[in-house]
């Protein structure tokens, strides 16, 4: 395999490496290999199952080939199962050494004992530690590792697993159920409110390597949650993929926000699907923050069910030197009396490619539904690119409907104006770029809103402009 050419800034905690140790690791994606896979997992038949049927389809579909370039990825020489040498556990004590070290720097303990109900941390394709606060596990929350889910509950899963986003959807879906492992389930009965969030934390410290991890979450009828998923890895100069699939299921009147903030490094292939059922007068909320990946093909996806469902998408990217973004959002509309709100920016800079393409689709059935689009884009160069590809399919005329888009640099007129108050250039230009996406961090919760302000610090290092 080409090694990836990587031109990175120093992204300080997050470029921790630890040594590549494992109990075993195995590469490549043949019949064989799933069935290893589905025997270290002590799969159930149903499940031993799909994954086969997931592998046919696999092997049927075709790459994609109307986004970024996935020409890299060579799907013999990665890795789709690392066993870290470390089973699960419910103590950050009882975590290996290494393993720790890596979660403590990345503030994710700490997290856990400032701001939230509950953790799972997965390191390489296996979950390393779980916990939840006892008053959850009082009001029925289950919320634990996927590979437990499917010994303990296997009815809720069996009846949901892949149903929300079919295996036969795209060649990356069908790859994540031949071969997923780890990831998180929750489940949050009836008239619950978790008014405290829940996080999984997924790292990948293994080069040359796949993550597939599987986040399944149920969502009773008037119950609510907030869920944050956050990622990272160091880079190497050979690729990584991350294929991960999330499945959310919101009854009626229940709702959910899930947040992510995503910092792969660029040599890193993602290629995640997210997708949620919305029922009757309940409402979904998506709040994203793209950073980091050599490429990314991320769309989650909103189908709107019920009477009165809702739905909607805050979203940012920040593409860099040698980063294809391509990023957006889908909505189905299929009841009356539906809405959903896309909030859609993107950052360019050092020759970055952010594109930002959505779905829309109202069906005739869906009428008086409402629908408001728009997308900014800010280039920080003249070498950098931006593109926005929406489609919008309208099929009743009973709708409000609405799409704007507005692609710029910033004004060297604001650029002025704030050194004429004694700011330098460099500090100017990045406050502008601070408020450009400052709507997206007022939707995250104070922790992650600081995160991605980092972040976009760590990505404006340099030059600027």
């Amino acid at each position: 395999m080409a090694k990836t050419n990587i031109d990175d800034i120093n992204r300080n905690i997050y470029d921790i490496k630890n040594k590549d140790e494992y109990e075993y690791k195995i590469r490549g994606l043949t019949k064989k290999t799933v069935e290893e896979i589905s025997k270290i997992k002590n799969d159930p038949d149903w499940m031993r199952e799909i994954r086969l049927k997931a592998l046919e389809e696999y092997n049927k579909l075709d790459m994609p080939t109307w986004g970024p370039s996935l020409h890299e990825l060579n799907m013999d020489d990665i890795a789709t199962y690392v066993k870290p040498k470390s089973d699960l556990n419910s103590s950050w004590d009882d975590v290996p050494e290494d393993i720790k070290n890596t979660f403590d720097k990345l503030g994710i303990p700490e997290a856990e004992k400032k701001s939230l109900a509950g953790v799972g941390a997965q390191y390489d394709s296996e979950v390393v530690y779980h916990s939840m606060k006892k008053e959850l596990i009082k009001q029925g929350v289950i919320y634990t590792d996927m590979e437990t889910a499917v010994r303990e509950y296997p009815e809720i899963v069996k009846s949901h697993f892949m149903k929300c986003v079919p295996i036969t959807d795209h060649k990356f879906v069908a790859l994540h159920a031949a071969v997923w492992s780890g990831g998180s389930f929750v489940y949050v009965p009836k008239g619950v409110k978790v008014d405290i969030p829940l996080q999984s934390y997924f790292r990948l410290n293994s080069p040359e390597s796949g993550q597939f991890e599987h986040t399944l979450i149920i969502v009773e009828e008037g119950a609510s949650l907030h869920f944050i998923e956050g990622c990272s890895a160091p880079k190497y100069n050979k690729v990584n993929l991350h294929a991960g699939c999330v499945e959310l299921f919101v009854a009626d009147n229940a709702y959910l926000r899930y947040s992510t903030i995503e910092n792969w490094s660029k040599n890193m292939m993602n290629l995640n699907t997210k997708r949620a059922l919305i029922g009757k007068n309940a409402k979904v909320d998506w709040v994203t923050g793209s950073f980091g990946s050599h490429v990314s093909m991320l769309y989650p996806m909103s189908i709107l069910n019920g009477e009165g469902a809702k739905t909607e998408y805050t979203g940012i990217s920040f593409a860099n030197t040698s980063q294809n973004l391509d990023t957006g959002f889908k909505v189905i509309h299929n009841a009356p009396n539906t809405s959903s709100v896309i909030n859609s920016k993107s950052i360019s800079k050092g020759g970055g490619n952010c594109t930002y393409r959505s779905l829309v689709r109202i069906m005739e059935k869906a009428k008086n539904s409402k629908c408001s689009v728009s997308c900014e884009s800010l280039m920080l160069d003249d070498i950098s690119k931006s593109d926005t590809i929406p489609v919008n399919d309208i099929r009743t005329d009973e709708v409000e409907f609405s799409h704007e888009a507005s692609i710029g640099k910033i004004s060297d007129k604001a650029i002025f104006y704030l050194m004429s108050r004694g700011l330098s250039e460099n500090d100017a230009r990045a406050m502008i770029v601070r408020g450009f996406a400052s709507p997206i961090a007022k939707e995250l919760p104070v922790e992650y809103a600081v995160e991605m302000n980092n972040l976009i610090n760590l990505e404006l290092e340099g030059a600027i402009g």
